[in-house]
């Protein structure tokens, strides 16, 4: 039996929203503008998204603001940091190079969105130009830009994620050790992982 409210056609759809509004569509570039390099320049943080033969995935990656490189207005290079080895964006990619990258910069409600292809490579000077406290990336993204737009502040300023008064205390959510104990059966010893978890990413971080 089909259910009377879900939305399962363009012209349903597109009678409850509306018209986009023309900025929305002028904002949207092939390439990266002066603009827009600022943005990338600026931001610490990146969320990737890929897809592949077993879904979908989206990975945060972090580093000092502009770790992720502008080769020219077509193409960026973001490094791929010490992880946890599932490598779960790397296999997408080589199933599916389509990618879209989000663009974070504390404090600013706008956020930038880019849409391309990437390839996985491995060229030892790329590495070295991206290494950090003296260790290389085990690889490096390079994408090749499709799309790129900001996203208007609405999101970021409902939910207040940049005001201090709206972090949560971490002692009031389940730790990442409790996490794993649960989910083993035991066969992790949560209390440990805890403990030990502060020097672990310490001494792993690059």
């Amino acid at each position: 039996m089909s259910d009377p409210y879900q939305i399962s056609d363009l012209e349903s759809l597109e009678n409850i929203y509306g018209e986009p509004v023309v900025a929305s569509l002028k904002k949207e570039v092939n390439y990266l503008h002066p603009h827009y390099q600022q943005l990338i320049k600026a931001s610490p943080f990146v969320v990737l998204a890929t897809k592949g033969e077993d879904g979908l995935d989206v990975s945060p990656r972090g580093d000092p603001a502009g770790f992720v490189a502008i080769v020219d207005d077509k193409t960026l290079i973001l490094p791929d940091r010490r992880g946890n080895n599932r490598i779960d964006s790397l296999r997408n990619i080589i199933a599916d190079p389509r990618v879209a990258l989000l663009f974070l910069i504390p404090g600013l409600g706008e956020t930038l969105r880019v849409n391309g292809r990437a390839r996985i490579l491995v060229d030892p000077q790329l590495l070295e130009q991206h290494a950090m406290e003296g260790k290389l990336p085990r690889s490096v993204l390079q994408v090749h830009v499709e799309s790129v737009f900001f996203q208007c502040s609405r999101a970021i300023l409902r939910s207040r994620l940049w005001h201090a008064d709206s972090h949560v205390e971490k002692s009031s959510l389940p730790s990442v050790g409790t996490i794993l104990a649960d989910l083993s059966h035991g066969d992790i010893d949560g209390q440990q992982y805890d403990a030990d978890l502060p020097a672990r990413i310490s001494t792993t971080m690059y």
